[in-house]
């Protein structure tokens, strides 16, 4: 009970002002164009000062006419007033559109930037805890809400304020007797806007995590498009999207029912009362104690005040859902980052010689604590030596070659590399000494070119043709009609298994790597690719420390030793001779097995 009521006060505290003031910090983005958003704002306020201007010309203009003026003015004078202060706020407005652009279309592209910065420089676990289409609509769609408060909405909301303020300034100043009627209602809206934006805020920001659920099913569905019409899902996915979707419709409808009684509110209580005031505006000019002309500008008045308080609600409603957005959005700014991106000129060079050492290495991955992945690994790998590592699934060798990339903190035990613990190394420099070649490649969407010279950005035509040959892949590419600027489509799927794989050897080749991961590249391939393949390894493998993933014996007979993994543990080790003469081992009988099978 107690925590419930804790959790309840809890809630309460974030629908107050301490989130408000939460969602100012997306204004740290502003803060570098602060001249142009202050030139913005004072430009808007002395535009909204020069509209209530205006909008008391056409009852001056009355009480001219009909002899009430007491300001001596003619009507060719007013005339006059009304088109020089025109062309002046139609010049505020252009600059204030221009100013605000500025800071909205600078500040957002920072506030992405950073976004994405931060994405890339977080841990593999974070974005395993994640789902893609989540944090793409964290960059999307949040941040669109963000630039169009900061843009548009919020100089609204101020120049509303001004208005509502500055008519209620002249007609207290010009009208004091209808003042105090009109000010009695003011109250009532503002308690009522409260109550009804609380409602609306937690309503919208549920309906924005409904669309990012959305966006998850559609990002998912087209990563995995083959998969979805191989199994013949279409109706299923969309399904699942259409749920999603209803369901946010659903809190859109609710929300929009909400501020449709807001609306209700303010028709009725709001411009109830100020019809109230004008007709008692209208007796008075029955009286003469109130002259026509100023009856007029009442009318006016009243009717700009009204229009303004009716659009500070909807102004409100977009604040507050862009106040739930800009919480998102700093939820990743606040996470800890593993690194912080840095280009190859800026990272220190490091080579390191290969040495690699596993001892007493304990782990769980952070996602499954309560499962022990590896329990004591003790492995040893001299550098320039052919290591491969055996097992059922499950057994650990990806974790393995995982932690020995630093995407993961040991629970206990330390890894090894030249005879210094691997956190001590910096850790861009530390993974740029390493190679992989995994065994489902997939290529970014661009051109052959650019996906093998992503293993050293900025490299020469002759040095990615180089590396293209040595992974006999050069005969392929060179066959087709754009060469190097073939368009291997979204993942690669414009290209062969063989092919694909060809090209991940050329990128880890241009790479340069001191240890080399391999999981088995060959396993998926037909003989001819095979070969051609497993050639291109053995060339990029020479003079390197090698770690392969084995799932076809075959291929590593000729490896210095071999590591056989059962449920987290090295049961095994040798070379393939000697661990093909113990009878009832592990290894003997997994080959045995695929030798046969084979036969």
């Amino acid at each position: 009970m107690a925590e419930s009521v804790n959790d309840q006060e809890s809630e309460k505290k974030k629908m107050t002002g301490d989130r408000f003031r939460e969602g100012l910090r997306i204004f740290r983005y502003v803060l570098p164009y602060k001249w142009q958003f202050t030139l913005g704002m004072l430009s808007l306020g002395i535009g909204s000062l020069l509209f209530l201007a205006i909008t008391l010309v056409p009852g001056e203009m009355l009480n001219v006419l009909s002899g009430e003026s007491e300001r001596g003015f003619s009507i060719n004078q007013l005339f006059l007033f009304v088109v020089i202060l025109l062309g002046v706020q139609s010049v505020l407005s252009f600059l204030r559109v221009n100013w605000f652009a500025i800071v909205s279309e600078k500040g957002m592209a920072n506030l992405r930037s950073d976004i994405y910065e931060k994405l890339i420089g977080l841990s593999i676990p974070f974005f395993e805890q994640r789902r893609v289409g989540e944090l793409t609509s964290r960059i999307t769609t949040d941040v669109t809400q963000v630039q169009n408060v900061i843009s548009i909405t919020i100089a609204e909301f101020i120049r509303q304020i001004i208005i509502l303020f500055g008519g209620i300034g002249i007609i207290i100043f010009t009208m004091p007797r209808l003042a105090l009627t009109m000010l009695l209602t003011f109250p009532v809206v503002v308690v009522g806007a409260m109550f009804f934006g609380r409602f609306i805020r937690r309503l919208m920001k549920d309906r924005q995590d409904k669309l990012a659920e959305t966006n998850v099913i559609v990002e998912e569905t087209m990563q995995t498009i083959q998969t979805v019409k191989a199994y013949t899902n279409e109706w299923f996915e969309l399904g699942r999207y259409t749920g999603k979707l209803n369901e946010a419709v659903g809190i859109a409808l609710k929300a929009a029912r909400m501020r449709g009684l807001f609306a209700s509110f303010i028709i009725l209580v709001m411009f109830g009362a100020l019809f109230f005031i004008m007709w008692r505006a209208a007796l008075m000019v029955q009286t003469g104690t109130l002259a026509s002309g100023d009856l007029v500008n009442f009318v006016v008045l009243t009717g700009t005040i009204g229009a303004a308080i009716a659009s500070l609600g909807s102004f409100y409603t977009e604040i507050v859902s862009a106040i739930g957005a800009t919480e998102r959005i700093f939820d990743i700014l606040e996470e800890e980052s593993e690194v912080v991106p840095e280009s190859r000129e800026q990272t220190q060079p490091m080579d390191l010689h290969g040495n690699i050492q596993y001892q007493d290495v304990h782990f769980s991955y952070p996602t499954r604590t309560d499962v022990e992945v590896l329990k004591g690994i003790n492995i040893e790998i001299q550098a320039g030596s052919k290591v491969a590592l055996v097992g059922a699934s499950g057994s650990g060798k990806s974790t393995i070659v995982a932690l020995l990339q630093r995407f993961y903190e040991l629970d206990e035990g330390q890894i090894l590399v030249d005879g210094k613990p691997i956190p001590e190394y910096p850790l861009t420099a530390f993974r740029r000494n390493i190679g992989i070649v995994p065994q489902e490649v997939l290529l970014f969407g661009g051109t052959i070119r650019e996906n093998i010279s992503y293993g050293k950005p900025g490299a020469t035509d002759d040095e990615i043709v180089e590396a293209a040959k040595q992974a006999n892949a050069w005969e392929f590419i060179s066959a087709f009609p754009e060469g190097l600027d073939t368009i291997v489509g979204e993942r690669g799927v414009k290209l062969s298994g063989g092919q694909r794989q060809r090209v991940a050897i050329a990128r880890a080749i241009l790479k340069d790597p001191a240890i080399l991961l391999l999981d088995e590249a060959t396993s998926s391939l037909d003989a001819e690719s095979e070969r051609l393949v497993q050639s291109a390894l053995d060339r990029l493998m020479e003079g390197r420390t090698s770690i392969i993933i084995a799932h076809r014996l075959s291929t590593i007979r000729t490896v210095d030793r071999i590591y056989v993994l059962d449920q987290g543990k090295v049961v095994e080790e040798g070379t393939h001779s000697e661990l093909s003469l113990i009878e009832d081992g592990l290894y003997n009988n997994l080959a045995k097995l695929q030798f046969e099978v084979t036969e």
